[in-house]
């Protein structure tokens, strides 16, 4: 079977998933423990790498870069 990640959250005593999910018995778990905030650390961690990722093609196609023509396309070997 494929990894799959379920939502979940804790009531005290049992972890319950908060969608159904068809697992067989005794299937193993690997559970990880997020923080309360673990949507807004996710949300911000998105903006950082959205920004990090637009930083980075305005760089490979600032005005220092040259305007390339379907002449400087060479064929593979």
């Amino acid at each position: 079977m494929p990894p799959v990640t379920l939502k979940a959250h804790f009531d005290g005593k049992h972890i319950i998933p908060d969608e159904p999910a068809d697992l067989p018995i005794d299937t193993p778990l690997a559970v990880t423990v997020l923080a309360a905030d673990s949507d807004a650390l996710l949300s911000a961690e998105r903006t950082v790498w959205s920004d990090l990722a637009s930083q980075s093609l305005a760089r490979a196609y600032g005005d220092t870069e040259p305007e390339y023509t379907v002449a400087d396309i060479k064929p593979r070997p």
